[in-house]
């Protein structure tokens, strides 16, 4: 009130400008053009009626305001300041504009509002310190704790891991068991995750497991190819915590300190014989603890997640993110890569290269840096499989060849010839694999008539020569045209002159 008084008075009678009265009192010029201008509307003029106490005085010029003289100052509640610094673009210098404006007599300035809320700061819980904006973070770990689920039909027990993660401004949590901790587990979490939020947060700050992070490093973090990708889809970005530094991550660390003590602890006593029986227990205790009121704050986790994150919350990709299988291949000399069992061409300008495979469940795509450079349809069989326009020219030609146009070709020599063609197309697991060696040998009735190369061929059925040089060499050595050889008896007769029985030994 003495500054409304003082600001009338040397505006009135000391006739003093707007600036040279800032300077005096140390209020802003639109404070003291407001006043004087509400000052101009009631017909003030100075000096002051004697009847015009300092209320009533207030009164006029704030009607609205909380005017009742106090010598205690009115304390903001920090909890409120507190939820409301989590909003986006919510200052302090605004909420303590605000909290002027209904206790302008009762109120704090702004270095003591803020003094005071950070000594307020002080006294909560550590986790209470670390300022999280919503919608900004979601802290992911697992729980050091296991479930073991039974194989119903063997008996075998097996650790179940728990998957927590947890919103930054309000806490709220997301719960799930899963077989391993493994890359495709790990990332099918994160899907399952984020269609339960309902939306994504900008970061994502996880620990450093190996799932997700292929090299942990404290400054220059290497994220598994995978993690990258399904970061990518969603429209996240992420920040792995710090190696060794659990305070990057203290809100997970409490969330999986909750979990443990409120839903692992209460299913202590219960055997599960599936991951789907298990998740659906930790559902129904996860909905409870998200509703459970906090000790120190307003409300509780879903109320927070519903006022703060969810608003702030990116909206979800149209499709969920399936996942990918990204691996490292090197291309071999016959420009295909391998891939479980499986061999994928690719254009043979690439022999060499090593290249980056994604596998997904019907679909497998090659890229060399960032370009796509093959497709094909995967296969879950041993074999191969290889697109014309991969191949060199003088291979495309080769590429023509079928086992029955082989045959064919074989027969047309003699039935020699087509039994040592045919044997070579069974002994392979490909057929393609035995292409080359039977053309090598059908090339030869160029060099020779085909009646010596069935004959060449008889001699290496009968003898069981299966090698192509085999048979360069029984033409070479002219085998093929020496007479047929009668085969030798060994079995000696009964009786002969020359033999003597057991009756001539005594």
């Amino acid at each position: 009130m003495r500054n409304i008084r003082e600001v009338l008075r040397l505006r009135l009678s000391a006739e003093l400008s707007l600036r040279q009265i800032s300077s005096s009192t140390k209020l802003s010029v639109g404070a003291i053009q407001k006043l004087t201008k509400q000052a101009e509307v009631l017909g003030l003029g100075w000096p002051l009626p004697a009847e015009l106490d300092d209320t009533q005085l207030a009164q006029l010029f704030y009607p609205q305001a909380d005017t009742g003289l106090s010598p205690r100052r009115e304390v903001p509640d920090w909890t409120v300041v507190h939820q409301e610094l989590k909003r986006k673009g919510m200052t302090k210098q605004l909420l303590w504009q605000e909290y002027t404006e209904r206790f302008p007599n009762r109120c704090y300035s702004y270095s003591q509002f803020c003094d005071r809320y950070r000594h307020w700061c002080g006294q909560q819980r550590r986790s209470m310190r670390q300022l999280h904006k919503a919608g900004e973070k979601t802290f992911i770990d697992y729980a050091g704790l296991t479930v073991p689920v039974v194989n119903a039909h063997t008996g075998e027990i097996s650790n179940a891991q728990i998957f927590v993660a947890v919103l930054g401004a309000s806490n709220y949590t997301f719960v799930e068991a899963t077989a391993s901790q493994s890359l495709p587990d790990w990332l099918q979490s994160h899907v399952r995750m984020f269609a339960f939020f309902g939306g994504c947060s900008e970061l994502l700050v996880p620990d450093n497991l190996r799932s997700g992070v292929s090299k942990a490093c404290r400054y220059d973090p290497q994220l598994n190819p995978a993690y990258h990708q399904l970061a990518a889809h969603y429209g996240v970005a992420v920040m792995p915590a710090r190696p060794y530094k659990p305070k990057d991550k203290s809100k997970a660390e409490n969330a999986v300190l909750v979990v443990e003590r409120w839903i692992l602890m209460r299913l202590r006593h219960q055997t599960f014989f599936s991951l789907g029986e298990l998740n659906y227990c930790i559902a129904v205790l996860l909905k409870e603890l998200n509703s459970k009121p906090f000790k120190q704050l307003p409300g509780c986790r879903r109320d927070a997640f519903e006022k703060l994150d969810r608003p702030a919350l990116q909206p979800l990709p149209s499709q969920p993110y399936r996942y990918v299988e990204i691996k490292t291949v090197k291309v071999n000399i016959d420009y295909h890569v391998q891939y479980q069992q499986h061999h994928y061409s690719v254009p043979h300008q690439y022999v060499g290269e090593k290249l980056e495979l994604h596998a997904a469940d019907t679909l497998l795509q090659i890229y060399f840096r960032q370009t796509l450079v093959a497709t094909h349809p995967r296969k879950y069989h041993a074999g191969m499989t290889t697109v014309p326009g991969h191949m060199p020219k003088r291979h495309s030609q080769h590429q023509q060849w079928t086992p029955g146009r082989l045959k064919q070709w074989a027969s047309s020599i003699g039935d020699n010839t087509l039994q040592w063609v045919s044997w070579q197309l069974r002994s392979k697991d490909h057929p393609e694999q035995a292409y080359r060696v039977c053309l090598g040998l059908l090339n030869l009735s160029r060099a020779y008539p085909g009646t010596r190369l069935d004959a060449a061929c008889k001699l290496a059925n009968h003898e069981k020569l299966y090698r192509l040089k085999h048979i360069k060499s029984i033409l070479n050595t002219n085998r093929d045209q020496l007479p047929e050889q009668l085969e030798l008896s060994t079995t000696l007769p009964q009786e002969h002159e020359n033999i003597r029985g057991p009756n001539s030994f005594h």
